[in-house]
């Protein structure tokens, strides 16, 4: 295994009253176990082992490295989290000159539309427009500002050259838009829902871009589903049964912290495949974003000495060694600091605050990685994907649908037509 999951300090044994209780551990690990054999037909575990997809996939960003300076990605929720976690991995964010520049418009505020819109270059800006129904009522909007300035400014022969579409094929206004301006599509598979498809064209796309190695990708995903299929008290499985246990004695927030900038946006990418998948029936645990070392010095005392209801997730990498060395200083308060790396810092942070939390009776998880790359980073998103439907099936709910949120969007749109 390309990380290390050691949930030992989640335990009564270890913390106290706060923590869960082994025998029934057990039990319902049983029941995760029995619940797998329910699960393996789901397409985004069998695409993991799938290539032919990558044909489009190189193709499209070869375009667009070769023709583009900017990419600019336009989708909502899960139709942006995986390609923005994916790419955060190669991505400099001090760069002024990368090229492509990639810019993920997650949100409709107005404001900040504006500002995109008055700082692109539009000759050299391909959009890519993702909608799994092809009926997102956010980016349709955008996409017709876009579409309409593309035209203003390049001509309407230039649309199709600028624009590139990843939606189901069906009959829905984004393919009749394609089909109008003869702007490529690459499939959607109808089969894998937007928040599980981040190892599809979804997240690989704007990630191939970037410059990431998404055949690695894959590769470490496949892994994780091999081992979770091929093992008895597999690490998902073990991680779904953790989380349903501490969520029945009152842990009802997971806290999500890892010690790496590069996976902020992968705590992002979690939150919303946790709490949209399992946020149903009055069930679920309120999903919450952390990053080490930063939090320490604001959410780190709430976990600590606030309400006991938090299981907390550290995402922990080897960094001992490794970055800018600390100069030396006259100051004998910086005498700790002597000799040591900025990477020996964030390691000490790391176990300081694991040692923390235990002696606070807070159950934690801990994953460790020996290095943070393509392999490592699809091994973890596919673990929690997998954690993710493995704890619905204990729940007895659809990790697939949200029906919640459609009535949100239903609503949104009437009122749009009634006023």
């Amino acid at each position: 295994m390309i990380y290390n999951q050691d949930i030992e300090n989640a335990f009564e044994q270890v913390i106290g009253e706060y923590g869960a209780k082994t025998g029934e551990f057990a039990k319902i690990l049983e029941q995760a176990d029995a619940a797998l054999a329910g699960l393996s037909h789901y397409k985004f575990l069998k695409i993991c082992d799938e290539r032919e997809d990558f044909t489009a996939i190189e193709e499209a960003a070869k375009n667009i490295r070769d023709n583009f300076l900017t990419l600019v990605v336009l989708g909502m929720g899960a139709s942006s989290r995986g390609g923005k976690t994916l790419v955060a991995l190669t991505e400099n964010p001090f760069a002024c000159n990368a090229s492509p520049k990639i810019h993920f418009v997650e949100n409709i505020d107005p404001f900040t539309f504006e500002q995109l819109l008055n700082s692109l270059d539009f000759k050299n800006t391909m959009f890519l427009v993702i909608s799994k129904s092809g009926g997102t009522a956010e980016t349709l909007a955008q996409l017709s500002v876009l579409l309409a300035e593309v035209e203003l400014r390049l001509g309407k022969h230039a649309i199709k050259k600028h624009f590139t579409f990843i939606t189901e094929l069906n009959d829905s206004v984004l393919s009749r838009i394609a089909n109008l301006h003869e702007i490529k599509i690459i499939e959607h598979d109808k089969n894998i829902g937007g928040r599980f498809a981040a190892l599809t064209a979804v997240g690989l796309l704007p990630a191939k871009v970037a410059g990431v190695d998404i055949d690695a990708i894959r590769s470490g995903a496949s892994e994780i589903v091999k081992h979770t299929f091929a093992n008895k008290e597999s690490e998902p499985a073990k991680g779904a049964a953790l989380s349903y246990v501490l969520n029945r004695i009152g842990k009802n927030v997971s806290v999500m912290m890892p010690y790496c900038d590069r996976l902020d946006a992968f705590g992002a990418w979690h939150q919303q495949l946790w709490a949209e998948s399992l946020g149903k029936n009055g069930n679920g645990t309120t999903a919450l974003r952390a990053i080490g070392a930063f939090d320490q010095h604001s959410q780190l005392q709430l976990y600590l000495d606030g309400p006991k209801d938090k299981f907390i997730t550290l995402l922990l990498l080897e960094q001992a060694k490794t970055g800018a060395n600390i100069p030396p200083s006259n100051d004998s308060a910086l005498a700790y600091l002597q000799n040591h790396t900025i990477g020996d810092l964030m390691a000490a942070e790391q176990l300081a605050t694991c040692k923390t939390l235990i002696k606070n009776n807070c159950p934690i998880r801990t994953f460790s990685l020996k290095t943070l790359d393509e392999y490592a980073l699809g091994s973890l998103m596919m673990h929690f994907m997998l954690e993710t439907v493995i704890t619905a099936a204990l729940l007895g709910i659809n990790a697939f649908d949200q029906p919640a949120v459609e009535e949100s969007k239903q609503l949104a749109r009437q009122y749009l037509s009634q006023s």
